[in-house]
């Protein structure tokens, strides 16, 4: 059993002892943490938080535990029920609320969930808030509601509707275009929210056949929830056998975005942002771009290109959304296949993803992998170096620094060093006892290469650490 508490939330497996998984107590007390801080910094007398979630199978059980402890707090929740998180993200400022709770584990297998906490704009709580939260939880400092002082719970199942008529009012989304190249889609929303959602989201923008993958938001994962190729067969062969134009593949909580193209291979799921960000980029007259660090090069690239300015963030939504507003960027997210279009919303939206990747590829007028070719080519290879306890991590990491000091570094989050047209990117782990490596370059071999050169240098640095100690 696993529980972790971190910048994303509470995150863990269901069951357990108390503060051992994600138990009946541990949801009670960290919901009422949550809502206990956004009492402290909201200046309404009366609170309002907004909750939906996932079609998990322990998505009802949580939703009434969180839904019972903000009435027993005095809170008044908008339950939203079978949502998406930037579903969710948008009705926390629609509804004019204080905060809300997103009950959803992403991309983890079915035994996971999680209580995902938002401030007021509908946006992820920092680091510090999310300490603040935590502080409240160990000290156990709420004070419960009288029996006349109990929230209400409101029902509200309408914000699908409005999340869709929000992106069909995007200058960007074309629909007429999408209409006119009568698409066929396939699409794989692994047995959660997004089988409700997609669908609706297709025929609205236009889609002439929609051939439904794991639709039944049941929480039954079919296959790993997450939308990485390993795990993404069933869809390929299926646009392959329907003959379909492209297939469309969502996680759980329909924040992350990948393509598969006509030929069954995939579009990639670092490319997802930046096939949508060529669109934005074209169709502004000069625009800022934000990645994280271990997301590909490519998106410098195409920025650059279109005469804007890219920047690198620390890697997690909220780093990248604080650094999209300091630089006023037009388009976002990180190499998972998040889109943050701001436009819309500060956050990872599938959703709009979909809508702008469609209407990109309608005026393009080709095939999903013809508009893949225009891109630059990088292939990221993906390590890590287990540790052991008595191992001084920062002192590795110095010590890689030390050594390749002539080139760009970059030491906002771990370690960065960049080679021209190459990069590797050095985090340690804040769940587990490991250093996790990503190299990148324009060529496969090279970027593993280059990997393991890193590695090599890593395990001296170690051996040495152990010698002196």
């Amino acid at each position: 059993m696993t529980l972790i508490k971190s910048i994303s939330g509470i995150r863990g497996t269901i069951g357990g002892k108390i503060g051992d998984g994600l138990s009946p107590i541990d949801i009670v007390k960290y919901t009422a943490a949550f809502a206990t801080w956004i009492k402290q910094n909201s200046k309404n007398k009366k609170i309002h938080i907004v909750v939906g979630r996932d079609a998990r199978i322990s998505g009802e059980m949580v939703n009434n535990l969180v839904l019972g402890t903000l009435q027993g707090l005095g809170i008044d929740a908008i339950d939203i029920g079978l949502s998406t998180t930037p579903t969710v993200e948008i009705a926390v400022p629609s509804e004019n609320a204080d905060g809300g709770i997103i009950i959803t584990a992403s991309h983890n297998p079915k035994q996971w969930n999680a209580l995902k906490l938002l401030n007021s704009q509908g946006e992820f709580i920092s680091d510090e808030e999310g300490k603040a939260v935590l502080k409240i939880a160990e000290k156990e400092s709420y004070i419960f509601a009288d029996v006349d002082s109990l929230g209400k719970i409101k029902k509200n199942d309408t914000y699908f509707h409005k999340h869709i008529s929000k992106i069909l009012a995007i200058p960007l989304v074309n629909s007429d275009a999408i209409r006119a190249r009568k698409y066929k889609v396939v699409i794989d929303c692994v047995n959660s929210t997004g089988g409700i959602v997609l669908p609706l989201l297709l025929e609205a923008l236009g889609v002439e056949e929609v051939i439904p993958l794991f639709c039944e938001p049941n929480g039954e994962f079919p296959h790993n929830p997450e939308p990485l190729p390993e795990n993404l067969r069933d869809i390929s062969k299926a646009v392959l056998k329907h003959n379909a134009h492209l297939g469309i593949v969502v996680d759980p909580d329909v924040d992350r975005l990948a393509i598969v193209c006509e030929d069954g291979e995939m579009f990639g799921e670092e490319y997802t942002l930046v096939a949508v960000a060529d669109y934005v980029l074209k169709n502004v007259k000069k625009g800022n771009t934000v990645s994280n660090m271990s997301s590909t090069r490519a998106l410098r690239d195409i920025t650059e290109k279109a005469g804007g300015s890219y920047s690198a963030s620390a890697v997690g939504e909220v780093n990248v959304v604080k650094m999209m507003k300091e630089v006023n960027a037009v388009i976002g997210g990180e190499g998972n296949g998040g889109v943050i279009f701001p436009e819309l919303h500060y956050g990872r939206d599938a959703l709009v993803g979909i809508a702008l990747f469609l209407s990109h590829l309608a005026k393009y007028g080709k095939s999903c992998s013809m508009l893949r070719s225009t891109y630059p080519e990088y292939h990221i290879s993906k390590n890590k170096i287990e540790l052991t306890s008595e191992i001084n991590v920062d002192k590795i990491l110095e010590g890689v620094k030390e050594k390749y000091k002539k080139q760009p570094i970059n030491t906002i989050d771990g370690l960065k060093i960049d080679f021209d047209k190459e990069w590797v990117h050095l985090r340690r782990s804040n769940t587990e006892p490991i250093i996790r490596i990503y190299s990148e370059s324009q060529s496969e071999s090279t970027a593993e290469n280059l990997a393991k050169k890193i590695m090599m240098d890593i395990r001296e640095l170690i051996k040495v650490q152990q010698i002196n100690n």
